[in-house]
């Protein structure tokens, strides 16, 4: 391995203990450099992997900077598949770069940002879509989105689609030997019976992983839910329950809120975007009336819609928020009940509608909203096991792969011939390999799938 040694600070600033790391060929090299053992004097190298040895680091001075635990992992057996250690320091900042300037003084280069990782990939100890769980798995926020991360970081969905490819290969391949018998046309060693069931059935998998991106989207980046009605209706007071915090200012003042307000809570585990836009109402304010634009538009975007109201709504209200939500969940949200016992004569029926009494200022029933907006979520029960989309660079490849094998389907219903359906399984596995990081198919793999499985002519 020809790549300089890279070591890097790998813990956050303030902690009482500060990690740093070093992986490359010369790693342990340089680490001896730099560290005093107390006790055997047996150079990293030499020392057993998976140990930890316990000593200084010191300066070209033999000044001592810190006392640390030093853990060894030996190449390929650790995270890089290179020579790695791991300094254990105290997590003053001040000790943290003085290791650093030793680390460089003595050989290595600072690490770019994902470099470890990056090489984690390039030396085969996890394919692409592993390494891109590493980034979801550090940035995950609640349950949902840990253990999709760890699903795929433990090679779940690099496994389903490992299994794909070797189908489709065995396929591919059987159809390239056609071409290389072309001239006895009567060859068929690929079935297209079996061809097609299989096709039909790698369609309906990789149609259901790619269904699966939309739960794994909002998961990751929190399902939007919108906040809408009249100005000075509680909207604000209602985000601010929500997020439990002030986020909002709340005033008795009409068009307070000119924009929308957005944050994040975390509620059962689940991730949600919530939304506090401007009231809807009839005014001659351009400011304002932009801010309404935009709650029209946020409403869009959104998968749940709190409707909230202290008043019955006329019928042409009710009609222009059905229509405007025919397609997401709506919840009604009857405010201010601490003031009136009037919400017992609204009467909004319609079967996908859910409808709640609360009062925002006093907070009464806001568990019970939270609950119906889980409810209303509609996500999953998600198992480890479980493969869950949440790249968009996946979902698209994904696409672009069942695009390519249904004209697979389409070919053999109109019975066209095998050169065509081997460039469509070809391009169908390139995409699945887009995915993995894998080479593209080649025709040295080809050959080496048709002589390890067939037997031709001995």
């Amino acid at each position: 391995m020809n790549n300089p040694t890279i070591c890097a600070i790998a813990t956050a600033p303030g902690g009482a203990i500060g990690i740093i790391r070093v992986s490359g060929s010369e790693a342990l090299t340089i680490a001896d450099r730099i560290f005093r053992p107390v006790g055997s004097n047996a150079p990293l190298a030499d020392r057993k992997p998976y140990t930890l040895a316990f000593g200084n680091i010191v300066n070209a001075e033999n000044e001592v900077i810190d006392e640390v635990l030093v853990s060894i992992f030996h190449a390929p057996h650790s995270y890089t598949g290179e020579n790695s250690v791991e300094i254990s320091c105290h997590g003053s900042a001040y000790i943290l770069q003085q290791v650093m300037f030793l680390l460089t003084q003595n050989g290595c280069i600072p690490a770019g940002p994902g470099e470890f990782t990056q090489r984690a990939f390039l030396n085969g100890k996890m394919d692409l879509s592993q390494a891109e769980a590493v980034a979801d798995l550090i940035s995950a926020t609640n349950k949902a989105t840990h253990d999709m991360a760890l699903s795929q970081l433990k090679g779940h969905f690099s496994n389903e689609l490992s299994d794909l490819r070797a189908h489709l290969l065995k396929l591919t391949s059987l159809l390239e030997l056609e071409l290389d018998f072309s001239d006895h046309e009567e060859l068929e060693f690929a079935d297209r019976s079996e061809l097609y069931t299989l096709a039909c059935d790698i369609h309906q998998r990789l149609a259901s992983l790619a269904r699966s991106f939309e739960v794994g989207n909002a998961l990751k980046n929190g399902i939007s839910v919108a906040i809408v009605g009249k100005t000075n209706v509680g909207k604000s007071t209602l985000l601010n329950h929500l997020l439990h915090e002030e986020k909002a200012i709340v005033s008795d003042v009409h068009g307070t809120t000119r924009d929308f307000i957005e944050d994040t809570t975390i509620i059962n585990g689940i991730q949600f975007r919530f939304v506090d836009t401007a009231g809807i109402r009839s005014t001659d304010d351009v400011v304002e009336n932009i801010g309404i634009e935009r709650t029209y538009q946020k409403l869009q975007e959104a998968k749940i819609v709190l409707w909230l109201i202290d008043q019955q709504p006329t019928e042409a209200e009710i009609e222009d928020i059905k229509e405007r939500v025919a397609d997401k969940k709506l919840i009604i949200v009857r405010n201010k009940i601490d003031k009136s016992t009037a919400h017992s004569t609204f009467n909004i029926q319609h079967s996908t509608f859910t409808t709640v009494d609360i009062s925002a200022k006093y907070g009464t029933n806001i568990p019970v909203l939270e609950q119906l907006i889980v409810e209303a979520a509609d996500i999953p029960q998600l198992s480890e096991s479980d493969i869950v989309i949440t790249s968009a660079r996946h979902y698209s490849a994904l696409l672009l792969a069942d695009e390519s094998l249904q004209r697979v389907i389409d070919s053999m219903d109109l019975g066209l011939s095998g050169d065509l359906l081997a460039e469509d399984l070809s391009i169908v596995i390139d995409h699945l390999a887009e995915i993995t990081g894998e080479e593209r198919i080649t025709p040295q793999e080809t050959l080496q799938n048709i002589f390890t499985h067939f037997c031709i002519g001995k």
